[in-house]
């Protein structure tokens, strides 16, 4: 191989928060929270705790999915401060083909 192929490059290294993660997260502690608040108060006979644990429960999800996309954006943010830069070599290798092998 010559050293003519081989080329010198920066790249730029972070750490990146999955967001799936602090999506499905937020969304279980919004559930929960929601859970909470609605044993702690006096239920409605005529309804019910389900249905308004239900009805609760919407509100928690959505707000959890919102504070963990937010906490997740803020983490992006915050890692994407400590990236650095780093040189790397790109060898390029050529293989010769499995017919060319083969004779």
């Amino acid at each position: 191989m010559s050293k003519s192929d081989d080329r010198t490059t920066s790249v730029r290294i972070r750490r990146a928060p999955k967001f799936s993660v602090f999506l499905v997260l937020g969304a279980l502690v919004g559930i929960f929270v929601a859970l909470i608040l609605t044993a702690s108060f006096p239920i409605d006979q005529k309804v019910g705790f389900g249905p308004i644990f239900g009805y609760f429960a919407i509100y928690g999800f959505v707000g959890g999915l919102l504070v963990g996309a937010l906490v997740a954006l803020i983490f992006d943010r915050v890692l994407s401060r400590r990236a650095k830069m780093v040189a790397v070599t790109v060898d390029r290798l050529q293989v010769p083909d499995q017919e060319s092998r083969d004779e």
